[in-house]
């Protein structure tokens, strides 16, 4: 362990020769001192073997305090105003899209302000904008300069007034960090190729295939279709790169201080243009080790709590949204100091398994082992993003209940490419794993969920159920208990876009079939409740009107996951005091019946969705894929005994 107390006064006194307003620095010293013993102990567990450590720590903290002083008077009075827990309220709600694909550029955005407001967004992600190679540039995740804009789509300084002007209408910004690799055309993978050796220290580079090939037996292929192996020979530099996603895509070398540093200095600078989340993309993979599977290790997780306390320090007003799609186990280590935010990828794949399935007890009993997480985070939950659905549930999860993992991503992966009688889905395979037999699954939600295939058979019972699951699940994440976040477009029911088969440079990644561009058509919709964009945006944009005028629905609030009620049936209670709200959705194609004296204290409940009154000592008919919102007519006791719950039902 290092001494922080014996650096500490040091480094100070060098600290503070950088300033020129003493109020800042006395803001900026006082954050730093109240952070350095834990910030120290994660840099030494990183770095501490090097005899400049010393120095390296000095430069890293010298970095933070020239951000400190760039940020604006706006952003800085942001951090001085903003509640902790303001990602956890009822209020927010998101939307995630391509700039490009939705609105053209960065003035387009802009100019979908008022829309935002009407469906009721308070939270705006946009695809990577950064600039990036032409041709390959997986979806703008190789990244050639997280300062520049990309052209076509507008300029850093137009994104930093988008950034205020969001803002200004209740809407935080959110963009990815990329922080895993960058593009091979990035100004220092070019230093690297022109010999600098401190650049090429930068990244991952072997002179010959042996040491690649001993880690490549402990690695596994994240793209074998696309990309198998993960490393890429260099002719320029005659080297092996590591090159986890792609060949175009080097992974960086957090082994080195200077990189982590580097790579701080580039978040900073985002979070200066008003950057409220950053996104920190592919974190599983930031450190790697011979012998392991180079996912998830300890100094993985170091590396991000020293990132995210040094953001802290210098621009509190922002926060760190985790993106990891490992095992469900992995993803809450990254919740709490690390990351306040994180997708629950979890919910996501396990709504799809539901919906194919009809049966949710695998969700029910994974929900009620895997949701809790810290009273000071907040789930991200989604139905779909702009990647492929994995299907990445706990195969112990799957025996508890009695399913076969292994056989059941099978039947899933059949079931949602149209291959199983009776599918209503229209699906498309992803990384198909010809030696595994693994498989992902593309496609947007309208078209996963029937509303395609019901279209085109014209038949309206169909169509209604298609709408029925989609709005059942939107319902889901609007409750459970989180940030609700919605791909743009998939409130208006929009379907597969198939024209991606016709550009050389998508036509091997079926994940461009659900990033459609914005359907203007159905824009002009949304407000007819005779077509199925009004019915779907209606029916939406009232729910996330409930849920904003109801802070039960706050990530802050409990939620109470009911297993072993119905297994056709979602069920889960939210909590705010002792006033309680019962979400039920049944997600089979057959009408289900609950008894209320199962689960519900209260002699009355309130469907807040249509209104209706229901007494205790009635059955809750549920028609197919219908939800409801039951809110406690009175006051109920402080907590549910979920044994007694499960005794019920099973006697």
């Amino acid at each position: 362990m290092t001494s922080s107390q014996g650096t500490w006064p040091i480094l100070h006194a060098h600290l503070l020769e950088i300033f020129k307003d003493n109020g800042q620095s006395t803001l900026f010293l006082t954050r730093l001192e109240e952070r350095f013993a834990r910030l120290s102990e994660l840099l030494f567990s990183l770095y501490g073997d090097r005899a400049d450590f010393t120095e390296q720590l000095e430069r890293i903290c010298t970095t933070a305090a020239h951000a400190f002083i760039a940020r604006s008077p706006e952003l800085h009075a942001l951090d001085a105003s903003r509640n902790p827990d303001w990602f956890q309220q009822a209020s927010m709600v998101g939307g995630v899209c391509y700039v490009d694909r939705y609105a053209g550029n960065l003035a387009g955005i802009r100019a979908r302000i008022p829309y935002f407001q009407e469906l009721g967004l308070t939270y705006l992600h946009l695809m990577p904008l950064f600039a990036a190679p032409e041709s390959f540039n997986d979806g703008g995740y190789a990244v050639s300069d997280f300062r520049a804009v990309r052209p076509q789509l507008g300029t850093m300084a137009e994104l930093a007034d988008l950034a205020s002007e969001l803002r200004a209408h209740g809407i935080s910004l959110v963009l990815d960090m990329v922080m895993n690799h960058t593009s091979d055309e990035h100004e220092w993978a070019l230093r690297a190729r022109e010999g600098d050796q401190s650049y090429q220290d930068y990244y991952r580079m072997f002179p010959d295939d042996t040491i690649p090939k001993r880690y490549e037996q402990n690695l596994r292929e994240i793209f074998p279709a696309q990309a198998p192996g993960n490393f890429t020979y260099v002719p320029e530099v005659q080297r092996w790169v590591w090159t986890t996603f792609h060949n175009y895509q080097w992974d960086l070398n957090y082994a080195n201080p200077a990189l982590f540093n580097a790579m701080l200095d580039e978040m900073l600078f985002l979070a200066n243009q008003g950057v409220e989340v950053l996104r920190i993309d592919a974190v599983p993979f930031l450190w790697k080790e011979l012998g392991t599977n180079c996912e998830n290790l300890p100094q993985a997780h170091a590396i991000v709590e020293a990132l995210n306390l040094l953001i802290q320090i210098v621009a509190p007003a922002t926060i760190f949204k985790a993106e990891a799609i490992v095992h469900p186990d992995e993803i809450a280590r990254y919740i709490g100091p690390e990351c306040a935010i994180s997708y629950n990828p979890l919910l996501m794949v396990l709504l799809w398994e539901a919906l194919a399935s009809g049966w949710t007890h695998l969700l029910q009993h994974s929900m009620v082992k895997r949701f809790a997480i810290p009273t000071n985070t907040a789930w991200v939950n989604y139905i779909r993003s702009h990647d492929d659905i994995g299907w990445g549930f706990a195969d112990e999860d799957c025996a508890e209940v009695g399913i076969d993992g292994g056989i059941h991503r099978i039947f899933l992966n059949r079931f949602y490419t149209g291959q199983v009688e009776g599918s209503f889905a229209a699906g498309l395979p992803f990384g198909y794993n010809p030696r595994t037999g693994d498989m992902r699954i593309s496609g947007t939600t309208a078209s996963l969920a029937g509303l395609e295939k019901a279209q085109h058979s014209g038949d309206p019972y169909q169509l209604d159920l298609a709408i029925r699951r989609i709005l059942a699940m939107m319902g889901i994440i609007l409750t459970a208990g989180g940030i609700p976040l919605f791909y743009l477009g998939d409130e208006l029911g929009t379907l597969n876009d198939y024209s991606y088969q016709h550009d050389i440079t998508r036509t091997n990644d079926s994940r461009w079939v659900h990033r459609p561009a914005a359907n203007q058509d159905l824009l002009a919709q949304r407000h007819d409740p005779t077509t199925v964009a009004g019915r779907i945006f209606g029916a939406l944009q009232r729910m996330i009107a409930l849920r904003k005028s109801n802070p039960i629905f706050g990530a802050d609030q409990p939620t109470q996951w009911l297993n072993n009620i119905d297994k056709h049936t979602v069920l889960f209670v939210r909590q705010q005091g002792l006033q309680r709200i019962y979400v039920a959705a049944n997600f089979s194609a057959y009408t289900q019946s609950l008894d209320l004296r199962q689960f519900v204290a209260s002699q009355h409940t309130t469907d807040l969705l249509t209104e209706r009154r229901y007494a205790r000592d009635e059955p809750l008919t549920l028609a197919p894929y219908e939800m409801v919102w039951l809110h406690s007519d009175g006051h109920e006791s402080a907590s549910i005994d979920t044994d007694a719950v499960s005794m019920l039902s099973s006697g």
